[in-house]
């Protein structure tokens, strides 16, 4: 779906050799946090949390995250890596659940705190992975986590406990993100991944996926699992009391999107593009050593464009400053390289559903407490 979005959007932009690189505005985010997810990637969290609180409780959830909730079923509208961060946050507090309601048994708030220290100390990551299973499968009813190493990998797996388990899709990623920040961490660097599945058809927000794991996703498996070199498990844990306290304090943040990009073509394309929005296809082609004619094959073969990537890297930026409301919205449109303000408006409409004027008039308003 978001390839399909970004490619029809050509028509809407300058040609490349119309595009001038990003100025004028203020320095934008890193490459990661400059990434956008569908709304569509929290629709599970999102049920779950109506199930715990009330309507009220939800509402001050999202309006302290940053989301304006009548955007939440919008087609094409999309979150922020702040936006995201802060619903996880605002939510585990809110419901004094550190799994927001995904799991059938609550995880109490502190939980977090005791796995990192079980595993902070210990000699491997593969004792690490051990222990952080092993307390979870204290806290879980309807699953248990199971740990196997073969000759080539190191593999963490989300059993079912019986037929009845609910496979929550937000939860299933959520595990196996954290499961994946936590390696990071101990490893003092983030880890690359063989393989990430999941044990659930392919979703229309797939694409997403590639934003939150450093590897190729498949579905409709037997488990969900993710899945590490096997050198990793030898590799000794470095952590301090402090950098565990820093590691929580900052999560998710750290570790909920990927900042790993060589698993996918299109992020490193679009990692390019960040750096500078006027490259163009020779530009980056030439960056990825590889000819012009392979690399437009090649992200054809997956259903993308060079224009396309440049598009969506184009609504995510954005997206942000008009989140953050520090520009306006002519100096937007410039800088993102559209020949007038009304191109950019009839742009982001198409992404999103609605204007520029609006979304920003929406964000403003849940900070003051108004509903657009």
């Amino acid at each position: 779906m978001l390839g399909s979005i970004a490619n029809s959007a050509v028509k809407f932009a300058k040609t490349d050799n119309l595009v001038r690189p990003p100025r004028g505005l203020p320095a934008s985010p890193n490459a990661v946090a400059a990434a956008t997810v569908s709304c569509d990637l929290v629709e599970d969290l999102l049920r779950s949390l109506r199930s715990l609180c009330s309507d009220q409780a939800l509402d001050r959830c999202l309006q302290q995250a940053g989301i304006v909730k009548a955007f939440i079923s919008h087609p094409g509208s999309r979150l922020t890596h702040d936006q995201l961060v802060g619903l996880y946050r605002r939510s585990a507090a809110a419901t004094g659940d550190e799994m927001m309601g995904l799991w059938s048994r609550p995880i109490r708030t502190g939980a977090l705190k005791y796995i990192v220290r079980a595993v902070m100390d210990a000699p491997s990551i593969e004792v690490a992975l051990y222990r952080f299973t092993q307390v979870w499968n204290l806290l879980l009813d309807d699953y248990r986590l199971s740990l196997t190493k073969a000759d080539a990998s190191l593999r963490l797996e989300l059993v079912p406990r019986s037929s009845k388990a609910g496979g929550n899709r937000f939860g299933h990623a959520l595990m196996l993100k954290l499961t994946h920040g936590i390696v990071s961490w101990l490893a003092g660097r983030e880890v690359p991944v063989r393989s990430v599945a999941f044990a659930f058809p392919r979703p229309s927000f797939a694409a997403d996926y590639s934003i939150l794991f450093p590897a190729p996703i498949d579905f409709c498996g037997p488990l969900s699992q993710i899945t590490f070199h096997a050198e990793l498990a030898k590799v000794r844990p470095k952590r301090s009391a402090s950098d565990a306290g820093s590691f929580l304090e900052r999560a998710p943040r750290d570790w909920i999107f990927t900042s790993y990009h060589q698993h996918a073509l299109r992020l490193k394309v679009r990692e390019l593009l960040h750096v500078d929005l006027g490259r163009t296809l020779d530009d980056v082609s030439s960056r990825l050593h590889m000819s012009s004619r392979t690399l437009m094959r090649k992200l054809q073969q997956e259903g993308l464009s060079f224009q396309g990537i440049k598009d969506e890297l184009r609504r995510d930026l954005a997206i942000l400053h008009l989140v953050r409301n520090d520009s306006s919205l002519e100096e937007i449109s410039d800088a993102l390289g559209f020949s007038a303000p009304a191109v950019f408006h009839r742009a982001f409409r198409h992404w999103t559903g609605m204007t520029p004027g609006r979304y920003r008039a929406a964000q403003q308003g849940i900070s003051h407490g108004v509903t657009l």
